[in-house]
């Protein structure tokens, strides 16, 4: 292991902090931490601008719970769509639990609406996670045909955000 001495007498695996860059990188993520023992390492990289002046504004209050379905076949009905969706080959889901963001910022126009068309990369939302804004992009090119996710709401892991096809 490529390990090189630091003041206190502390030992950096190089290696895997290099590991762990990579993995950011290719994962999209925006910061991992590692704990082995007594040694802990975070390797975090900055977001664009436009995602970090979510960071200031103040968090949503909380969604009202709504109110429960009354018939069970409304609520079959709801399961087996949500189901669809999310076997769709062109789903694209949340990666974490967090709230979804529609816009970079407060007021401004959304990333995309339904029928825009994306390329591989392009963001389509943010999901904040413990004050972290999380680019959600585009798998691939195509156009959005479906926005699942609303703005400032909850959301949860492996959940439908939105359809690219």
């Amino acid at each position: 292991m490529a390990q090189s001495p630091r003041s206190g007498g502390m030992n950096v695996d190089t290696k895997l902090v290099k590991e762990l860059a990579k993995l950011l990188a290719d994962t999209g993520l925006s910061e991992i931490e590692v704990e082995d023992g007594d040694r802990k390492i975070r390797v975090a990289r900055q977001m664009m601008a436009a995602q970090q002046s979510f960071a200031a504004a103040p968090m949503p209050a909380p969604a009202a719970a709504s109110a429960p379905a009354s018939a069970s076949t409304g609520t079959a009905a709801a399961d087996d769509a949500a189901a669809d969706l999310k076997s769709h080959a062109g789903a694209v889901k949340s990666p974490m639990v967090g709230t979804a963001y529609l816009s970079p910022e407060p007021g401004a126009a959304n990333f995309v609406k339904e029928g825009d068309r994306v390329e591989a990369g392009d963001t389509l939302l943010i999901v904040e996670a413990m004050k972290v804004m999380n680019p959600i992009v585009a798998p691939r090119a195509g156009t959005v045909t479906k926005l699942c996710a609303t703005n400032e709401a909850p959301v949860e892991f492996d959940e439908v955000l939105a359809i690219v096809e």
